[in-house]
């Protein structure tokens, strides 16, 4: 893994990239990534920019998402796709896209069922059931 458990460096690597977007420098193909979700999300970039992104924590008690765990779930959704895995995501996604109208309406659609997946994954112990995760964005959750 790239960071491991590395939090603060997971974040790092964030704000990094976004500072390298905004000052017109080389991204890598990840920061890239990254720096695509952060423009998409400007209710997070002063967020990102401060030192406190670095040890905030999110809890539900605390009535606040994560941001991390929120565009870090944007970038997984577009590896699914990109890789078409499970098996059917992409069908799934453009289904959604002709009925959303949005790509981005369309992957926090798609996030929800993700969400569920992995919550169900974690609690039963075992791997993510695809057929699930696919079954939940074919009928909407």
């Amino acid at each position: 893994m790239l960071f491991g458990n590395d939090r603060t460096a997971l974040r790092r690597f964030y704000q990094e990239a976004w500072r390298k977007l905004r000052e017109n420098q080389p991204l890598e193909p990840l920061e890239r990534q990254i720096a695509e979700v952060v423009t998409e999300h400007p209710e997070y970039h002063a967020l990102i920019e401060s030192d406190a992104a670095l040890t905030q924590d999110y809890t539900p008690e605390m009535g606040q998402s994560n941001p991390f765990l929120h565009m870090g779930m944007h970038l997984a959704i577009r590896e699914q796709l990109g890789s078409d895995r499970p098996a059917g995501i992409v069908a799934a996604y453009r289904a959604l896209l002709l009925r959303l109208g949005d790509p981005h309406s369309v992957e926090h659609h798609m996030m929800e069922c993700l969400g569920q997946a992995l919550w169900e994954a974690q609690r039963a112990g075992c791997a993510p059931d695809e057929a699930a995760y696919l079954a939940c964005l074919r009928h909407g959750g």
